[in-house]
């Protein structure tokens, strides 16, 4: 494995549900207070706004676009207010810092959410001196992941050959534009036998086409790929 990976010298990875486990609550908070922030919008019960909220997140790749598309919402205060969460559930991966440090080339967060929230997050987690830069969706101009778009604005930006670059990803239609443009993609999976409630276009076997890899312990496959 570690020779399909010898020419990549650019390392690129997912924020949420990928660089932490799937299991801690961090995005469930996140959902939680996108589902507040629409009952302050519209007036309406969490019930009735839940379907709305995944048919944006489904129809966009991100809720806050179906906001701003359809509802003009302002995408600043929408950030502040659905990343002002308590992050303590995560602790410090040393296995996976010292995993990506090991890592030879340079190494990126590419993001659906901000700056803000990615930098808080790693820096949780233990691991946010070990990344050159942050794509979030600020820069990436509020199009998001999966739209092509967004990678072609992301490869620019940081001037990435997506031919040497590796992506990994929690979410399986990531990775399809990825895949044609050239890149390596890894499928980050749920631990074995932890259950994670999923969209039922959320979830993959790992075998798909423009999946390259699936692992459910990421620092362990980093590893693998230096050791």
């Amino acid at each position: 494995m570690r020779g399909r990976f010898s020419h990549i010298d650019t390392w690129v990875f997912d924020l949420d549900n990928t660089l932490y486990p799937q299991t801690c609550d961090l995005w469930p908070k996140i959902d939680a207070r996108i589902t507040l922030f629409m009952m302050r919008l519209f007036g309406l019960d969490a019930i009735s706004l839940r379907a709305l909220q995944k048919h944006y997140y489904e129809r966009y790749g991100t809720t806050l676009r179906g906001l701003m598309t359809e509802h003009g919402v302002d995408a600043e205060h929408y950030l502040d207010y659905v990343h002002d969460i308590d992050r303590s559930c995560l602790d410090r991966n040393h296995s996976l810092a010292e995993a990506i440090a090991a890592l030879p080339g340079r190494k990126l967060i590419l993001t659906n959410g901000s700056r803000h929230h990615a930098v808080a997050t790693a820096k949780q987690l233990g691991v946010d001196h070990l990344f050159e830069d942050i794509f979030d969706i600020i820069a990436a101009d509020f199009v998001a992941k999966p739209e092509e778009a967004a990678y072609e604005r992301f490869f620019r930006h940081l001037k990435v050959d997506p031919s040497r670059a590796a992506l990994f990803e929690d979410l399986p239609r990531n990775l399809v534009v990825p895949h044609a443009r050239g890149m390596t993609t890894v499928l980050v999976l749920p631990g074995a036998g932890e259950n994670v409630e999923r969209e039922a276009w959320e979830i993959a076997r790992g075998d798909e086409p423009h999946i390259d890899f699936a692992t459910d312990d990421l620092a362990t496959f980093l590893e693998s790929l230096t050791s």
